[in-house]
């Protein structure tokens, strides 16, 4: 559905030329769900704006939905649906009318646009609201009009930048649904930026990381979790002059890395965290080492990004 080769993009500013994008290649096939993932500055948006024709590469090459990036950008508008992080609605409009308008520029009739539109209202619980003005719809019904006017005219790959920006947690939660039932129910190929690493892991089939303008990982999720080096073991020593002793013990347990005190807490990343427990608590307890806690985590997404970029994306806003 995407192929991208050498794919670049450069500009030039006062300070000289900043290379965005530096030749990335990827690939995205018919009914995935991609996750791109990046922090900001990192070519995320950059990439993102060239796939859907908003800027033209400066260097490489790539077809999406069929039509070459070059030399039929028209044809690839045609074929994909794009959702902006900002939304595309007028506030005083009505729904039906936004959504039977943008139809109206892709050539449908105005009969066929409704139906169409109708149709996913009804797939996205927008039902009752098609005379409703877009200022009055809470935030994750605009959120899902969006949506709506993105598919209206049935392309087989969307592009959606940041769907779930400023929502709560149980419209995040609902909207979820129904980008895993774009790919279930209609089979349309979904490309997916984000800035929330619980929503690339529950939504995405295969994730791209990209920092400084290339890309520097893809996989499952699984399979990133599984780069980073063991579970993450934290105990918390009931008296802060034994620290150093439990640091010690920790340390010769066998595949033990990155052992350190932060506080009354040590910390360590082994293998497997929940074979190797048993023996650390033995030995602590031999050496009369009393604990408050433990505490046996499993990689997450967002330790694959330390790792990978050197910087956490739970605090980075979107971009």
């Amino acid at each position: 559905m995407i192929t991208a080769r050498g794919l670049s993009r450069s500009f030039t500013t006062k300070r000289g030329v900043v290379e965005a994008v530096k030749g990335v290649d990827f690939s995205v096939a018919e009914g995935e769900i991609v996750g791109f993932l990046g922090p900001n500055g990192a070519g995320k948006t950059t990439t993102l704006r060239m796939l859907t024709t908003l800027i033209d590469p400066t260097a490489g090459e790539a077809t999406v939905a069929g039509c070459d990036l070059r030399t039929d950008p028209v044809g690839v508008r045609r074929r994909i649906g794009y959702v902006a992080q900002s939304g595309s609605t007028l506030p005083e409009a009505r729904a039906g009318e936004e959504i039977v308008d943008h139809a109206r520029l892709y050539g449908l009739s105005r009969e066929v646009a409704t139906k169409r539109g109708a149709d996913l209202f009804t797939q996205l619980d927008l039902d009752g609201l098609w005379e409703r003005q877009c200022r009055s719809m809470s935030g994750g019904q605009r959120r899902r009009l969006d949506i709506a006017m993105g598919l209206v005219h049935e392309p087989s790959l969307v592009f959606l930048d940041e769907p779930t920006t400023g929502l709560d947690p149980q419209s995040r939660a609902n909207l979820w649904e129904h980008i895993r039932g774009l790919r279930d129910r209609l089979g349309t190929t979904v490309f997916l930026t984000t800035h929330y690493l619980d929503e690339a892991d529950a939504l995405a089939d295969r994730l791209m990381v990209i920092d400084h303008g290339t890309i520097v990982a893809t996989g499952t999720p699984a399979e990133l979790k599984r780069q980073v080096s063991g579970d993450a073991v934290s105990v918390v020593v009931s008296d802060a002059g034994r620290v150093e002793d439990a640091v010690r013990a920790a340390k010769e347990l066998p595949g033990a890395e990155g052992t350190l005190a932060d506080g009354e807490t040590v910390r360590f990343r082994i293998e497997d965290g929940g074979a190797a427990l048993p023996a650390l608590l033995r030995r602590l307890d031999a050496d009369g080492i009393a604990l408050t806690s433990v505490e046996v985590r499993r990689p997450t997404l967002d330790d694959v990004f330390l790792s990978l970029t050197g910087r956490s994306l739970r605090d980075e806003p979107a971009a």
